[in-house]
């Protein structure tokens, strides 16, 4: 039987299922490790989208327009006139060239702005996606998505389209644990596990139970947590008679 994963009242939960649910943020939800909210995960993905095609169009907009090449022109423009003209023609002339060049410098710098502005959310969003998607491995919490993606915009670059760990200059990058190739985005997370351990469940991070018949040490018992062998009346009889035991199955499961 699947689990829903979230209920508006305690009164919702079926009877037997009620010991597997927690109250977060004005909600019933399933007591389950390193699971994120769907909606959240959606999120990223349509703001993802969102800002290809806004990238996208603005390429089209200005598609074939050369910045270097107009200015070229006009100065070449107005190097011929200035030999035949009178004054008066070449003072009218330069007048028109100067308000035509400052509105278009004027709309090319809006044009720049706005596209390292949508270069930048959209690499804060692949590297928000990057590490949520790792850390969520690790037992993050939902509610830690917003420390966890603001740590990593503070470390992280996009290098090639793949988030890259430099220091604090923002220039060297930082070397993983062998000190001679860049620090991967898995053990940047697998360090904050120890040092941040507020930001995942308890389990996260090591002392979790193997796979096997349920990584219960030598015991030799089928885990009521995983798929396979799921059983909630076990489930509850363990963790009344051991709850340690039942932690480690439920992060091994």
């Amino acid at each position: 039987m699947a689990l829903k994963f979230k209920f508006k009242t305690r009164e919702e939960i079926p009877a037997e299922l009620q010991p597997h649910y927690v109250e977060r943020d004005g909600a019933w939800t399933l007591d389950t490790d390193g699971v994120v909210e769907k909606t959240k995960l959606e999120e990223f993905r349509t703001s993802n989208v969102t800002l290809l095609k806004e990238r996208d169009d603005l390429k089209k907009r200005f598609e074939g327009i050369d910045p270097d090449e107009v200015r070229r022109l006009a100065d070449e423009n107005r190097s011929l006139r200035t030999a035949t003209l009178s004054e008066d023609a070449k003072r009218e002339m330069d007048a028109q060239l100067k308000t035509t060049k400052a509105g278009f410098e004027k709309q090319l710098a809006a044009v720049t702005s706005e596209r390292d502005a949508l270069h930048g959310r959209l690499t804060a969003i692949q590297i928000d996606q990057a590490v949520v998607n790792e850390a969520t491995k690790r037992g993050l919490r939902a509610t830690a998505i917003p420390d966890i993606t603001a740590r990593a915009r503070t470390n992280f670059k996009l290098v090639n389209g793949v988030p890259q760990a430099f220091e604090a200059d923002g220039q060297t990058a930082r070397m993983g644990k062998d000190g001679m190739t860049p620090m991967t985005l898995a053990e940047w997370i697998d360090a904050l596990v120890s040092d941040a351990p507020h930001l995942f469940e308890a389990n996260a991070g090591g002392g979790a139970a193997g796979s096997g018949s349920g990584g219960a040490g030598n015991r030799s018992m089928k885990n009521p947590f995983r798929k396979e062998t799921w059983n909630l009346t076990e489930q509850m009889k363990l963790q009344k008679s051991d709850p340690q035991l039942a932690a480690r199955l439920k992060a091994s499961a």
